[in-house]
């Protein structure tokens, strides 16, 4: 299992077009992929799941991936999270 935490740094937190592209980022892998927020966990190929934990600035986050791809896939949506300007 790969687990990894992040640091919202974006002023609008994960909004409707950051999740819908790291929904589209985590969906290209077979790992089971969760994002962590505030105790709730989701999974990160649901754009509803996401966008349901209000994700807000300056708040921490945990994606976790887990599965036969598992390196590959958080490696692509911490790539994500970067180009988004959602976390450093």
């Amino acid at each position: 299992m790969e687990k990894r935490n992040f640091h919202i740094t974006a002023e609008t937190g994960i909004h409707a077009r950051p999740a819908t592209l790291l929904v589209q980022a985590a969906s290209k892998y077979n790992a089971d992929i969760t994002l962590e927020y505030e105790g709730k966990s989701v999974n990160l190929k649901s754009i509803m799941g996401v966008m349901s934990l209000g994700v807000g600035a300056n708040t921490d986050v945990t994606i976790a991936a887990d599965g036969d791809d598992e390196k590959d896939a958080m490696k692509d949506v911490a790539k994500t999270m970067k180009e988004e300007g959602l976390s450093d």
